[in-house]
């Protein structure tokens, strides 16, 4: 099944710090991460969008010493969390700053990467293209921008657990639900940006792999 971010925490089970703690980021860390060291560029900054717990970053950070980590998330329970396991992290795991992809006012100005994990599908589609939107104004040229989660894809048949997670998932919000890679793909080109790769990973889940394209109209 499909593994979702909005699972219970784990709260308070280190020494009572604010450090959360999600069962799925445990399990995916190492098969994500494997697949970054594929994709991600050999030095810079790399952005994570809605980093939750803060499990992935530190993870991340340790993994990718020669990049530079950013962190965020919109809400202060999360950057709390991300905080708590960062303060004991790697020089290059920068603190987490507050960041409402849906917003058009993000707090950086460029990046040479973008990650996003189980996001798109526990938030409005405003959130998914206020995503593409940010990443357009802050990737140059032939950098990433990398998504992970479950999917939907035209053409092939859903796994039953990714079908009955979307139904929970609408019944909790309208609003929410898993999107169609093809959709979110052809909001991604008006925007700039080929679809590079789409890799099956671990639970039913996708990893697509996005990249920034020269202005043809130039």
């Amino acid at each position: 099944m499909a593994e979702p971010s909005l699972q219970p925490y784990t709260m308070g089970d280190l020494g009572g710090s604010a450090r959360r703690s999600a069962p799925a980021a445990a399990r995916n860390v190492e098969p994500i991460g494997d697949v970054l060291a594929e994709w991600l560029p050999k030095s810079g900054t790399v952005l994570e969008i809605a980093s939750g717990t803060g499990e992935h970053a530190l993870a991340f950070a340790l993994r990718f010493p020669e990049l530079t980590w950013q962190p965020s998330d919109p809400d202060p329970l999360a950057l709390a969390s991300i905080a708590a396991w960062a303060k004991d992290g790697p020089s290059n795991l920068r603190s987490p700053i507050v960041l409402d992809a849906s917003s058009g006012d993000w707090p950086l100005s460029q990046a040479d990467a973008i990650l996003n994990i189980n996001m798109v599908h526990i938030s409005p589609w405003s959130a998914a293209l206020g995503l593409l939107d940010g990443a357009a104004r802050l990737l140059d040229i032939g950098a990433p921008l990398i998504m992970y989660g479950p999917w939907l894809e035209k053409d092939v048949d859903p796994a039953p657990s990714n079908l009955a997670f979307d139904q929970s998932l609408k019944a909790r919000d309208s609003s929410w639900g898993l999107r169609l890679v093809e959709d979110f793909a052809a909001e991604a080109e008006t925007r700039g940006f080929r679809l590079e790769e789409r890799r099956h990973m671990l639970a039913n889940n996708l990893m697509l792999l996005f990249v920034k394209e020269p202005d043809r109209s130039a």
